[in-house]
């Protein structure tokens, strides 16, 4: 028969109680956006500054620069698809308008057009987790009204309007931040927009300034680099905006015969085929769009008479269109990229 002291007792039992309350701790499960993270992915997390933020979802948020809302502006608003939550995202490094925005699941580059010393070369990359504004690698020439499109590695940015409305495309490598010429437009042109899959760009060219406004479109191939013809749009158009998934691509014509329009085109990428697509809510132009793999959020921007703070969600499957939250600053010419639509730019 053993014997045991009282204070032997008392250390024994305090020592399993600490025990198993570190089993249970660190078999602790706690809830984030993509599964579950026990206790020593949490302090990793906490060493690498993501936690309790871990990073969003892919697909989960789109960032509006919201262009100019009377004048020019740097702010930005982060839009959360599930639940339509609308919040501050980080502001531009300056005030500006009529920019455009490419990016992948990790990085969003938004050139910013014009600011208030004139038009820009100037790049800003937002990184989505934890939601900071940088500089980015700047476009070759300096330009405004232009469109943007691409993929996990890179992004096209078509610049529109340099000294004149321009052919030129920028291709920006994300891995390194490099910016080259990427493969010229068709024709000279500004006030288009692009969207498009992991594979090719479909960018609707806008305005020449010897014809008017087009209904050309250019497809832009990511392997190879080279530009061909698309699919043109329903209507002559400019100041445009789009958005779209692996499948489709939903365009706001934007101004159509000297007015804003309600007009929308769905773009299928298997066969080249363009078709009517539901109708925005309101007549407008200089537009913005970002979406996931279900739904493209739409601004509307300005009817031709004001700012608008409207934004329309545009539900892929069904072509269903909806109110979306609203802007928190009516406004027109901004630019949106999100954080990744699966397989487009995931």
């Amino acid at each position: 028969m053993h014997s045991y002291s009282r204070h032997g007792v008392i250390s024994s039992f305090f020592f399993g109680l600490r025990r198993l309350q570190w089993n249970l701790w660190s078999k602790r499960i706690m809830p984030n956006y993509s599964g579950s993270w026990n206790l020593v992915q949490q302090m990793q997390a906490v060493a690498a500054s993501n936690w309790p933020n871990p990073p969003p979802a892919v697909g989960a948020i789109g960032i509006f620069a919201l262009g100019c809302t009377g004048s020019l502006s740097n702010t930005r608003d982060k839009y959360k698809f599930s639940g339509c939550v609308v919040s501050s995202g980080a502001a531009a490094s300056n005030a500006s308008y009529r920019g455009e925005a490419a990016g992948n699941s990790i990085v969003g580059i938004f050139a910013l057009g014009c600011t208030g010393s004139g038009t820009s070369s100037t790049r800003n990359k937002y990184t989505f987790s934890g939601c900071t504004n940088a500089c980015a690698t700047s476009s070759t020439v300096a330009s405004f009204s232009g469109s943007a499109a691409g993929n996990s590695t890179v992004g096209i940015f078509a610049l529109g309007y340099t000294t004149g409305a321009s052919t030129t495309r920028n291709k920006y490598t994300y891995s390194g931040d490099v910016s080259a010429v990427a493969a010229n437009a068709s024709v000279v042109s500004y006030g288009g927009a692009a969207v498009g899959t992991c594979s090719v760009g479909i960018f609707a060219l806008g305005t020449n300034p010897t014809c008017g406004p087009l209904n050309t479109r250019n497809k832009y191939t990511y392997s190879g680099d080279t530009n061909g013809s698309a699919t043109a749009a329903s209507a002559a158009s400019t100041y445009e905006s789009a958005a779209g998934n692996s499948t489709i691509g939903i365009f706001a014509l934007g101004q159509v015969s000297g007015s804003a329009s309600t007009t929308r085109n769905k773009y299928t990428y298997s066969g080249d085929t363009n078709g009517s697509a539901t109708a925005a809510s309101v007549a407008s132009k200089f537009g913005s769009a970002a979406g996931n793999s279900t739904v493209g959020i739409f601004a509307l921007g300005y009817t031709g008479c004001i700012y608008l703070a409207t934004r329309n969600k545009y539900t892929y499957a069904c072509c269903g269109n909806a109110s979306a939250t609203a802007a928190s600053v009516a406004s027109a010419g901004g630019a949106a990229a999100s954080n990744g639509t699966t397989g487009v730019n995931v």
